[in-house]
């Protein structure tokens, strides 16, 4: 199911963060006194849209007719998302936001609120009026701006005061995460905790002065509701203008400070005291029985396992190697993880994984997907390998396009059977339901393996979960290892099956640019490794749909939907899709991957680059520049587009010989040395570069001869290995080899010896022996630090 256009009552209902006024600042503009509406009452005769909405000035007459001639074009079946509804089904409200492409702000799009999109309308109304501007920022599938939209923003008295007194701004972080970054930051440095939904209240110019996350209608359990809080400013408006401008200016000057990036030394060399550093760091925060990081809420990103993996790699350190198996051994039996799907959800809300915050998120799958793809490769376990196939295979089956690019997420909510909906009701199951579908022969193995209880862990139901042993419970039940194994085989096949007679939890169906970069990274790297061809091939035809369908004069567009591709792209953007080609690239040995990457750089050198002081812009040159010109660079849930970079630069200089990509790589790496040094868990992705480059960046170059060859057994020390810092290019003889060269010059001069399929392996274009021996290949790529150089084949 996509996003549909229905109210959804919120079955689970839960209170986060502070919203109290401790750092208020704000700004004093003159009162307007425009013409209000009022609520409807539901015999008015208003027309398909009305005039105006409950508090708020009449809408324009252009307007107007856009958003009468967008609702007809909805059609007879369309059911408007809100609780505003004539007797008739028709909306009472019909606001700009029906005109966007966002599934985001559609769903608002029939709230009595007057809400605006970003851009310079709303400004410019603001400041027509003299009224400060509530910017309310959350995405499609987020359940407290689910929460808030039911409580406040679908709520006429709420509504006819917010359209009186303020300017009210939807944005979609997923469409604008500059916007979000900027102010998420502000609320940080007012000294609040982020989340969403976000809601900042600036100045007409754009400058922020207060803000919170989920605000509940009315004052509840000492913290002020919604309508106090703007009851609240509109008084400070009137009592304290001077200063409080003041105040809302030095934290302009804070975040220009904070987000501009510091100034570069690059000749500052960085050592392995930072991975030294984090890897302390994490030991000691980790929670070594459940594995990740928290004692409360857990993010499978808090704790990088890629990074940990590496690090065992480089130093044989065993106690990264032994966190980072328990994390991953503890997530995937817990309920964060859909046993029967095998995608994973957001986030747990208990240290054990169990319960989880059920959104599912295409970014979260990609970056598993690795993580449990190398796991594998360095393990050599089986069950690792088969989680990373499950999380691809679930992304194939339920977030693919039939065009062949990724969807977004999935949201958190579903309905019950009695159309209420619940956080997960989805996923959850109770012991009758079990038997219903499987027997009472098959249905005892899954309840006791799963930890399905007539009691359950939410509201009666259960989360699947595999806390116990395959052995355990073969014994309690009577059977061999092997049956239950055949047993829980079929039965999830069959629930799956039988879930999927549910309504399922709504589907974002936003196509972004980024998020589907990390999906086909995961894609080509899990299908080298694993040696499955379907996954290079989804790849393949998400990185054809990128190039054919989200590109405009030359220049990416972040955001797919409805047959159109729209702008603006961000840093994170190019530098993700950039990294999934080089990943497909190595994958199936096309050159076209290579320089599609090396087109996409030259881009972003051209509006990204800060030629000044080194590293990246997340916006580029030729774009409004909302208070400050973002230079990220810390990681969180999704790397920083900086980070990322970092890699590809790495990678770039090894393809192309072009030590000009090692000198943006110093550069880049430079402009955030203070950080890296005193917090480096905070640049968690970049880590992953310094460690490769620590451990010597190999270039491998295998040649088959023209024809025939066993180029497979080549392959197998490559993809049974985990070997992280290298790159590989594969070619033929003849004009396969004739056709790469321009791109990778190290392949000139390459032969495949005595007529067989040849490695080499490489540092700096310095080679050592060739070898037609996949024993020998192997130890060549398993030597950490500088490669002893042959005295008789040096690369050109």
């Amino acid at each position: 199911m996509t996003l549909r256009q229905t109210f959804l009552p919120v079955g689970r209902r839960f209170l986060l963060g502070s919203c109290g006024l401790l750092c208020l600042m704000l700004v004093a503009w003159m009162p307007g006194a425009p013409t209000i509406a009022p609520a409807l009452a539901d015999g008015d005769v208003v027309g398909p849209v009305p005039a105006a909405l409950p508090g708020a000035p009449a809408l324009p007459s252009e307007v107007r007719a856009k958003l009468i001639k967008a609702l007809a074009a909805r059609g007879a079946d369309y059911v408007p998302r809100t609780s505003n509804l004539h007797t008739d089904g028709r909306p009472k409200y019909t606001n700009r936001l029906l005109l966007e492409p966002s599934p985001y702000l559609r769903q608002h799009a029939h709230n009595p609120v007057n809400w605006f999109p970003w851009g310079d309308e709303a400004f410019a109304e603001a400041r027509r009026l003299g009224r400060p501007i509530l910017v309310s920022i959350g995405y499609s599938t987020c359940h407290w701006c689910h929460v808030m939209e039911e409580e406040t923003f679908d709520v006429e008295s709420s509504a006819e005061y917010l359209n009186a007194h303020f300017i009210a701004i939807k944005v979609d972080r997923e469409s604008r995460p500059d916007i979000d970054t900027i102010y998420m930051s502000a609320l940080h440095a007012m000294g609040q905790r982020g989340g969403w939904p976000l809601n900042v209240f600036v100045t007409p110019d754009a400058k922020p002065f207060y803000g919170g996350t989920y605000f509940p209608p009315e004052d509840r359990a000492g913290r002020p509701g919604f309508m106090t809080i703007l009851r609240r400013i509109q008084r400070e408006l009137d009592e304290n203008p001077e200063a409080i401008e003041q105040n809302a200016d030095r934290l302009v000057a804070r975040l220009e400070t904070s987000l501009a990036g510091a100034s570069a030394d690059a000749s500052h060399e960085i050592d392995s005291a930072p991975l030294d550093l984090a890897r302390e760091r994490y030991e000691t925060r980790a929670d070594k029985t459940w594995g990740g990081i928290g004692s409360r809420t857990k993010f499978p990103s808090s704790l990088p396992i890629r990074f940990l993996l590496r690090e065992h790699r480089r130093t044989q350190e065993s106690a990264s190697l032994a966190l980072a198996s328990v994390t991953l051994e503890r997530m995937a039996a817990g309920g964060i993880h859909d046993h029967l799907g095998g995608g994973f959800h957001r986030y747990s809300t208990d240290p054990r994984w169990l319960i989880p915050h059920f959104e599912i998120m295409l970014y979260d799958n990609a970056l598993l997907a690795l993580a449990y793809t190398e796991a594998s490769q360095l393990t050599g376990r089986d069950d690792f390998e088969q989680i990373a196939r499950g999380i691809l295979d679930y992304v194939l089956r339920e977030m693919t396009s039939p065009e062949g690019a990724f969807y977004s997420a999935t949201d958190a909510d579903s309905l019950d059977t009695t159309g209420e909906a619940h956080e997960g009701w989805f996923f959850t199951w109770t012991p009758v339901e079990i038997e219903a579908a499987l027997g009472v022969d098959r249905a005892p193995a899954f309840i006791a393996y799963y930890g399905v209880t007539p009691k359950g862990n939410v509201e009666g139901r259960s989360i699947l979960h595999s806390w116990r042993s395959d052995v355990t419970v073969a014994e309690e039940i009577g059977i061999s290892t092997s049956e239950l194994h055949l047993t829980l085989n079929a039965a999830r096949a069959e629930l799956r099956k039988t879930r999927a007679l549910r309504a399922p939890p709504l589907r974002d169906d936003k196509i972004i640019v980024a998020w589907n970069g990390l999906m086909i990274s995961a894609l080509a790297r899990s299908g080298f490794a694993l040696d499955e061809p379907r996954y290079v091939d989804a790849a393949r035809r998400a990185a054809d749909f990128i190039q054919n369908r989200m590109h405009s004069e030359g220049r990416l567009q972040r955001i797919y939907l409805d047959g159109e591709a729209s702008g603006p792209a961000f840093l994170d953007d190019y530098t993700f899709l950039i990294a999934g080609l080089l990943d497909l690239f190595e994958a199936d040995a096309n050159p076209r991957w290579l320089a599609n990457a090396l087109a996409l750089e030259r881009v972003l050198d051209a509006y990204y680059l800060d030629v000044q002081r080194g590293g990246y812009f997340r916006t580029p040159n030729d774009e409004a520049v909302v208070i400050v010109r973002e230079k990220r660079v810390s990681d969180g849930a999704i790397p920083s587009g900086s980070s990322v970079q970092a890699a590809n630069l790495l990678r770039l200089a090894a393809f192309t010989g072009d030590d000009a990509y090692l000198e943006k790589m110093r550069q880049l790496f430079a402009g955030v040395i203070d950080q890296i040094q005193k917090d480096p868990t905070s640049l968690s992705e970049l880590l992953l570069t310094l460690s490769d480059q620590l451990a010597g960046t190999r270039e491998v170059v295998i040649v088959a001869p023209a024809e025939g060859g066993d180029l497979e057994a080549m392959l197998r020390p490559l993809r049974e290995r985990f070997v992280p810092n290298r790159v590989l290019a594969v070619t033929r003889e003849g004009k396969e080899m004739a056709a790469m060269v321009d791109l990778v010059p190290l392949v000139e001069s390459k032969r495949a010896l005595s007529g067989r399929v040849t490695a080499y392996v490489c540092e700096n274009r310095v080679c050592s022996y060739p070898t037609s021996d996949p024993k020998i290949l192997a130890q060549q790529l398993s030597v950490i630090g500088p490669l002893a150089p042959s005295e008789e084949l040096h690369g050109p």
